[in-house]
């Protein structure tokens, strides 16, 4: 299939310049973490730490503006930090990153190499278009709590991705529903990668364009199509 993202107006409103790039993969080859992702992982640690010379990962000037952007949608961003921002802590920390599987091993190792929020949606498990909008409050969001399949519902005016089922993904990009998570058997997979200003566009196209290299080492074969930017800043082709 071929999802459809959209991304309301109310967000637009609220983000202006953001900014959101897709691949759409079919043929992906799944599978538990491997000492070659687990060795991209460290690598991707490495590089952060060089990135931010000494900082800690808030006072990246594009973790500043998620960290600004949580706040204006009413989320406190030291408690409920955007994707990119919490794998950093964790690669920075004694514990380390975690591994996974195979395919989140590699959007993870991106999104810390570059800080920028990456997400991966199974696309076999989503129900019709993918839409980015502000939460009226009443969605269900499907995740686990001690075990049991719980429903939760987001704060009215939350910034959410969901499809004709419910809620994907909450506070953005905070915390991923269990729903559509790629798996260790998942085929067809839309990977997300978000960034805001200052981060240039051009720098997410770079990091889109390394998670389509290592799909493409990890699963041969595999169909890729990379969906342009979309942003209101972005200016046009000549």
């Amino acid at each position: 299939m071929t999802l459809t993202l959209t991304v309301s107006h109310e967000v637009r409103a609220l983000a202006p310049g953001f900014t959101h790039i897709a691949i759409e993969a079919h043929g992906l080859v799944g599978g538990p973490s491997t000492e070659a992702t687990s060795a991209l992982l460290d690598d991707a640690a490495r590089r952060l730490a060089a990135r931010l010379g000494g900082r800690a990962p808030h006072e990246d000037p594009h973790m500043a503006a998620w960290r600004e952007v949580y706040t204006a949608f009413g989320s406190k961003p030291s408690r409920t930090r955007n994707s990119a921002e919490a794998l950093a802590r964790r690669a920075l920390s004694d514990a380390g990153l975690p591994r996974i599987n195979l395919l989140v091993d590699l959007y993870n190792a991106i999104s810390v190499a570059h800080l920028i929020p990456v997400g991966g949606e199974d696309l076999d498990r989503i129900e019709g278009g993918m839409r980015l909008v502000r939460a009226a409050g009443d969605e269900d969001f499907v995740t686990v709590a001690g075990g049991e399949q719980v429903v939760e519902h987001p704060d009215a005016g939350e910034v959410v991705w969901c499809d004709d089922a419910g809620v994907t993904c909450r506070r953005w990009n905070w915390r991923q529903g269990p729903r559509t998570r790629l798996t260790e058997e998942t085929t067809s997979g839309i990977f997300l990668l978000e960034s805001l200003p200052p981060m240039p566009v051009a720098e997410a196209q770079a990091a889109a364009g390394e998670l389509a290299e290592f799909l493409e080492k990890f699963s041969p074969g595999a169909r890729l199509t990379l969906h342009p930017p979309v942003s209101a800043h972005t200016p046009p082709r000549t």
